[in-house]
């Protein structure tokens, strides 16, 4: 797309928005231009395994990476920044435009940047729980426990990564999983893992924002997982537009207003301009 025709769609996508409270689903797109790397897309390598919800409770070799490599991300997010795009759909927020974010990302970047309303549908990396009794935990003191008793992970050089930023097998040897301080029991991340469903609150929370809009914008997803299909089935059987923005198609192009081959944190700004 030239730079001419992605203006043309800005340009007519903030023609149709005009006048409409508009809800934002956002994937892990809306984070990129934060250093944080997405799932799919031109040059990213696609997990052959991801985590299943089965495989964490079931082996103890497979749980045992995944926290080295959790922690490893999850620092990576506590340092990460919003970006323009985060920014530009707060201050819509604030401005009356946009009425709240439904988002897939567990980076927490859209409360950071100031959105009140946020859902966040799969889950956030900030806090921790307990399968056993429930008991719930700051991520940060979960990370302080982790690097007490695993001291070397705070050191760069002692963790291999592969290309793909995934913990190498030899990086997990010795290490020793935290556990609840109340039961020891098992904990798990808030997050929504492979195999899990969207818990049936959050997911009604999202349709209520929905409903008390009036458009759609999906920006930065592909599409590609059932919750985001899902909100923008119910925005398409409502009739309300549906502008998407999204560096690579989506399998919902075809039920879109306008689709938009490009960067959010380019087009979100440029779009509050154009609706401010």
């Amino acid at each position: 797309m030239t730079d001419e025709e992605l203006h043309a769609r800005i340009v007519e996508s903030a023609s149709i928005l005009r006048g409409h409270r508009i809800a934002l689903l956002t994937g892990a797109g809306v984070s990129t231009d934060s250093g944080i790397p997405a799932y799919r897309g031109e040059g990213v390598r696609t997990r052959s395994d991801p985590m299943t919800i089965q495989t964490y409770l079931g082996d103890e070799a497979a749980r045992r990476r995944y926290w080295v490599g959790g922690h490893l991300g999850w620092r990576a997010f506590a340092s990460a920044s919003p970006n323009r795009g985060h920014l530009s759909l707060a201050e819509m927020e604030a401005a009356g435009v946009v009425t709240g974010v439904i988002t897939q990302n567990v980076d927490g970047l859209h409360l950071r940047a100031g959105s009140s309303h946020v859902i966040e549908v799969h889950g956030t990396m900030r806090r921790v729980f307990c399968l056993h009794c429930g008991q719930v935990f700051d991520r940060r003191d979960v990370a302080v426990q982790i690097e007490e008793a695993n001291p070397w992970i705070a050191v760069p050089e002692n963790v291999a990564l592969a290309p793909d930023g995934d913990v190498l097998p030899e990086s997990t040897e010795g290490f020793i999983i935290p556990t609840c301080t109340v039961c020891d029991g098992m904990l798990k991340p808030d997050v929504v893992f492979f195999g899990e469903y969207v818990p049936q609150d959050r997911f009604r929370a999202a349709e209520s924002l929905l409903r008390a809009s009036s458009a759609l914008i999906v920006a930065g997803s592909s599409l590609v997982v059932n919750s985001g299909v899902r909100i923008v089935e119910r925005a398409r059987r409502r009739g309300i537009p549906l502008i998407i923005v999204n560096r690579e198609p989506t399998r919902a192009d075809a039920w879109a207003d306008v689709t938009i081959a490009g960067g959010t944190s380019d087009v979100l700004p440029a779009l509050q301009e154009l609706l401010a």
